[in-house]
C-alpha cells in the first residue's frame, strides 16, 4: 500500500507539472503527461496485457488502458492521466478497505499458538503443537498461551478468553476444569493434560472456519460475479459500435467526438464499485461478526440469517445451562438445612450429576466418619447409615420400595426425598437453570420480526412446559429423540414463506442433525459438542442466546449496506453511461461515476464493521 500511495504522490506531482506547461510546447507537455501516466498506471496496462495473453479480456485492468490510451490517441491527454490516478485512487482505498476488514478476522489469527511446553520427567521441552499426542503434560506459564485444549492438573490462574469469546472478562481456572486452546494464561502457572490433538482443538478448528468463510459466497455476491461477467463484454462491444456506426450513418459525424464517446462510456462502465463493494461489505460483516463472539462459516450464511422468520431452540445447554442445581428444599418436620445435610452426605459416595449438585448445594467439607452402610440401589437412590439413623435419599420408587408415604404432588424437575428411619423428611428439588439472557434473547427476536420461537426438547412434558412458558416460547414439543427433532423441524418447514428461512440453535451431539437439516443451523461453541459445532453454520462462542440476535442483527445490517452499494453503484452507472452516450457527459463526469462511486460505496461497507451497540 505504501508503494502503491507514493508511486499515486508522484504520479499527481509530474501530472500538476504538465498541467502548468504552457500550451505552446506541446512534446514537452505530451512528455510529462505519458511519465505521469507510466508513474501511476504502468501496472494496470502490462496486467492488461498479460491477460489478454492469457484470454482473460474483459476486466477492469482492459477497461482502464483502452480509455486511457484511446484519449492520448485523440489528444485528450489531461483525461488520459486522470482516468488512471483517479482508478489507482481507488484501488488504493480498496486495499485499505480489505485490510482493514481483514484484520478484524485476521486477529483471530494471533490465537494461532507458536509453541507447547511438554513435560518429560523433571524436563520441559518446547515442540511445535502439531507432534503434541493425547495424554501428553503440558506446562503453560503466565502470560502464554493455550496451545492445545485440556485438563488442568495442577495450579489455578485467571485466563483471558477474548480471542474465542469477545468477552474481556477473565475466565478462572483451577485443577479439573477444561481449558481451551487460544486462551491466554494470565497470572499462574498450570500443568493440564492434552486432550485433544492440535488438529482437533478448539484454536484449529476456528481458523479452519475463519479462512474458509470466504469460499460460501452469498447470492448478492454470486449475482454480483455472474453480473460482472455477462456486463463487460457487453459494455466493450456497445462502446466500440457507439466509436464507430454513428459517424458513417449521422451527417457531419465526427469520429473524434463520438470516440470520445465511446472512450468516456467504457471508464464509467468499469464495475469496480460492485465487485468491490459488495464483498467488501459482507467481508466486513463476518469481520465484525467475529469481534462479537460470532462465528459465521460464510457469507451466504450471514446473508440468509437477515431472512430468519422461525427460530428453533434445543432446551439443555442452549436455554438452559445443561447443569443440575438445587431450586428448591421442601422439609417435613426438620429444617432445610438438616435435610440438605443429609441428602448431601448420603449421597456423597456418587458421582451421579444429581449427588454432584446436593454436595455442591451443602458447601461444607463431609466427614465420612459420620456414614457406613452405604447401599446404592440402580435407579432408586441410596441408603446408608448417618449417625447412626436410617437413611433413604432417592426418586419416588425408592420411596414406594420402602413403603414410606412421601409428597406425590407436581413437581416439576428432578425431586430427590429423603426418609429417616423409615419416616418421611422432605424432598429437595434440583433442575436445570435457564440462563440469564435467555428470556431477553427471545423477546429481542420477536422484536426484530421473527415470526415463531419454538423449542424440542427430550425432558418430559412439565419441564418443557415450565421452561417455555417462562421464556414466552410459542411452540414446545418434548419427550423427543434427536430423529424425532428432524420430524418436528421438517413439520415447520411448512410454516416459513417462500423466502424466510428456519434457524436451529443447539449445542448436544445429538442435534448435529437437524443444524444439518436447518436452513441454518447455529451451535454453542463454549460448552457445544465438536459434533454439533462441525454441523453448524454459524458458531456462538459464549453460549449466550442473546448472542443470536446480535448475528442477526449484523446479519440484516450487512446486507442493507450491501444492497444500498449496489442499487447506488448501478443506478449512478446507468445515468452516466446515457449522458455520455449522448454526449452530455465528459470523461471526468465517467470518471466520477467509476472512481468516485467505487471510493463512497467502499467507505459505505467500513460501516459493517461497526457493531459495537449490537
Amino acid at each position: 500500500m505504501k508503494k502503491k500511495l507514493y508511486r499515486i504522490i508522484a504520479g499527481a506531482i509530474v501530472y500538476i507539472a504538465a498541467a502548468l506547461i504552457k500550451t505552446d510546447i506541446e512534446w514537452l507537455q505530451l512528455t510529462f503527461y505519458l511519465a505521469s501516466l507510466l508513474i501511476v498506471g504502468g501496472d494496470v496496462i502490462l496486467k492488461a496485457v498479460k491477460n489478454i495473453i492469457k484470454g482473460k479480456v474483459f476486466d477492469e485492468n482492459f477497461l482502464m488502458s483502452i480509455a486511457t490510451i484511446g484519449a492520448f490517441f485523440i489528444g485528450q491527454y489531461p483525461e488520459g492521466v486522470a482516468v488512471m490516478l483517479f482508478y489507482q485512487v481507488g484501488e488504493l482505498f480498496q486495499d485499505y478497505a480489505v485490510n482493514k476488514s481483514r484484520k478484524s478476522i485476521a486477529g483471530l489469527m494471533d490465537i494461532r499458538p507458536d509453541y507447547a511446553n511438554i513435560k518429560k520427567g523433571d524436563e520441559i521441552v518446547r515442540i511445535d503443537p502439531d507432534e503434541v499426542q493425547i495424554g501428553d503434560i503440558i506446562v503453560i506459564k503466565a502470560g502464554e498461551r493455550v496451545p492445545l485444549d485440556g485438563k488442568v492438573l495442577e495450579g489455578t490462574s485467571m485466563l483471558d478468553t477474548s480471542a474465542l469469546t469477545g468477552e474481556s472478562v477473565p475466565r478462572s481456572v483451577e485443577t479439573g476444569d477444561e481449558i481451551l486452546s487460544g486462551c491466554i494464561n494470565i497470572n499462574g502457572l498450570i500443568t493440564a493434560e492434552v486432550t485433544k490433538e492440535y488438529g482437533e482443538s478448539t484454536v484449529s478448528k476456528i481458523l479452519d472456519l475463519v479462512e474458509n468463510a470466504s469460499n460460501k459466497k452469498s447470492n448478492s455476491e454470486q449475482f454480483i460475479t455472474k453480473f460482472a461477467r455477462y456486463y463487460t463484454p457487453i459494455v466493450v462491444i456497445v462502446a466500440v459500435l457507439l466509436a464507430v456506426i454513428p459517424p458513417l450513418v449521422i451527417k457531419d459525424a465526427a469520429f473524434r467526438d463520438w470516440l470520445y464517446r465511446a472512450l468516456s462510456f467504457l471508464v464509467v462502465s468499469c464495475p469496480c464499485a460492485l465487485v468491490i463493494s459488495v464483498p467488501l461489505s459482507f467481508f466486513g460483516g463476518i469481520g465484525g461478526a467475529s469481534k462479537k463472539g460470532v462465528l459465521v462459516k460464510g457469507s451466504n450464511y450471514l446473508e440468509a440469517l437477515a431472512k430468519a422468520e422461525i427460530v428453533v431452540f434445543d432446551k439443555t445447554g442452549t436455554l438452559t445451562k445443561g447443569v443440575f442445581n438445587v431450586q428448591e428444599i421442601h422439609p417435613s418436620e426438620i429444617t432445610e438445612n438438616e435435610l440438605l445435610e443429609i441428602a448431601a452426605y448420603a449421597e456423597s459416595y456418587s458421582n451421579h450429576p444429581i449427588s454432584l449438585s446436593l454436595q455442591q448445594a451443602y458447601g461444607k467439607e463431609i466427614n465420612n466418619a459420620r456414614i457406613s452402610e452405604v447401599e446404592e440401589i440402580s435407579g432408586h437412590g441410596v441408603t446408608a447409615s448417618i449417625d447412626g439413623k436410617k437413611v433413604a435419599a432417592g426418586n419416588a420408587k425408592l420411596m414406594k420400595k420402602m413403603n414410606i408415604s412421601y409428597f406425590e404432588g407436581e413437581i416439576i424437575g428432578t425431586a430427590v426425598h429423603v426418609a429417616i428411619d423409615g419416616k418421611y423428611a422432605g424432598y429437595i428439588l434440583i433442575s436445570d437453570e435457564i440462563k440469564p439472557d435467555s428470556l431477553q434473547a427471545i423477546k429481542t427476536l420477536k422484536k426484530n420480526h421473527i415470526r415463531k420461537t419454538v423449542m424440542l426438547t427430550g425432558d418430559n412434558k412439565a419441564v418443557a412446559e415450565k421452561i417455555a412458558n417462562s421464556l414466552e416460547i410459542d411452540k414446545v414439543y418434548s419427550e423427543l429423540l434427536p430423529v424425532d427433532k428432524v420430524d418436528r423441524l421438517e413439520e415447520l418447514f411448512s410454516e416459513k414463506s417462500e423466502n424466510g428461512k428456519l434457524v436451529f440453535v443447539g449445542d448436544g451431539m445429538n442435534d448435529a442433525p437437524v443444524l444439518a437439516r436447518a436452513d441454518i443451523g447455529i451451535a454453542m461453541g463454549g460448552l457445544g459438542s465438536d459434533a454439533a459445532i462441525e454441523a453448524a453454520d454459524v458458531v456462538l462462542m459464549t453460549d449466550e442466546p442473546s448472542k443470536l440476535v446480535t448475528a442477526i442483527k449484523i446479519s440484516k445490517k450487512t446486507l442493507r449496506i450491501a444492497q444500498e452499494n449496489m442499487i447506488f453503484a448501478i443506478g449512478v452507472k446507468i445515468l452516466v453511461l446515457l449522458l455520455s452516450a449522448l454526449g452530455i457527459a465528459t470523461m471526468w463526469a465517467a470518471v466520477f461515476a467509476d472512481v468516485g462511486v467505487t471510493i463512497i460505496a467502499i467507505i459505505n461497507s467500513f460501516r459493517a464493521l461497526r457493531v459495537n451497540n449490537m
